[in-house]
């Protein structure tokens, strides 16, 4: 009776440590699948992408700098791993620890064919950078007028939107530009958008106000011809 009950002890405990260690080899196998997806979308392979995707490997998964694997990809402006890690369920709106995402980033660096990839994609107008600003206000910023062009005349986005510095996109042109024909460009596609052009900054300072300062006579010829509302 002894022995029967220790053989029996003794193959509970080899059952537990077996289950264990098909947990263990899991994990590790599951490891190394993330691991393998990350390296393999930051090098292009979208062969290997594919076949991880295809595998069951996570298109929301997240490298150890908490950049989403769209993100990654978006950062190098890889078009067709954008779209594999789509179709496959990717977030365009999932943000790394610095509040960036797939729509923001490729906004922010004038990626025009990525922001229409992610517009189609249910890109959310009401998650904001870290500077608590839409897509739209950094192109403002870098004068990157077609995609200024695409997001000013996108159906319910935010184009006054005021970030935590107290800009609208208008106002970001103006203080961050250079006056230069691109932005003179960027601010006729605004105010043609109906952007209010006077919305003053924290400090009360319009638009025309910052343009007149800075010598921009074109841009302030604009400015009191058009707009939204008339003064």
């Amino acid at each position: 009776m002894k022995k029967s009950y220790i053989k029996i002890v003794l193959l509970t405990l080899i059952s537990i440590i077996s289950i264990q260690c098909k947990s263990m080899n899991t994990t590790s196998q599951e490891n190394i699948e993330q691991d393998n997806i990350v390296e393999a979308v930051a090098s292009s392979q979208i062969a290997t992408v594919e076949k991880l995707l295809e595998a069951g490997a996570d298109a929301n998964q997240k490298g150890s700098d908490s950049k989403p694997l769209l993100l990654t990809a978006t950062e190098r402006r890889d078009i067709a791993m954008a779209k594999l890690l789509v179709r496959y369920g990717a977030n365009v709106n999932l943000q790394d620890n610095s509040l960036n995402s797939p729509f923001l980033y490729a906004g922010a660096s004038g990626y025009t064919d990525l922001v229409k990839l992610y517009l189609d994609h249910h890109a959310d107008f009401k998650i904001f950078n870290r500077y608590n600003g839409t897509a739209l206000i950094p192109a403002c910023e870098r004068g990157h007028v077609e995609t200024v062009r695409l997001l000013a005349n996108t159906k319910g986005f935010p184009i006054d939107h005021i970030n935590r510095l107290g800009w609208t996109a208008l106002l970001e042109a103006i203080i961050l530009g250079d006056g230069s024909q691109k932005y003179v460009d960027i601010i006729r596609i605004l105010l043609d958008a109906n952007s209010d052009k006077n919305i003053a900054d924290h400090e009360g300072v319009t638009p025309i106000e910052h343009a007149k300062k800075r010598g921009f006579n074109m841009i302030v010829a604009l400015l009191e011809a058009k707009g939204k509302n008339t003064t």
